[in-house]
């Protein structure tokens, strides 16, 4: 099971949001209800990230860094 940040859809423009972490598998469809309340929610896609490791058998990390204009390479 995999936690999903996700907010409420306020009604009027500037409407208070609320965020609720909910528990679905991978494999669910992102929730369009809240399941207890039923209000209009939406999912919250947040940045992650990754640890790259250099090991037998795998390749070393690139050194490829992009600038803030966007990707170089």
């Amino acid at each position: 099971m995999t936690t999903y940040l996700y907010e409420t859809i306020p009604a009027k423009p500037r409407g208070k949001v609320t965020h609720y972490e909910i528990r679905q598998s991978m494999k669910d469809d992102a929730l369009k209800t809240h399941p207890d309340t039923g209000a209009p929610i939406r999912r919250v896609v947040t940045g992650g990230y990754g640890v790259l490791t250099a090991g037998k058998g795998s390749p070393a990390p690139s050194s490829h860094s992009c600038q803030s204009g966007g990707c170089c390479c």
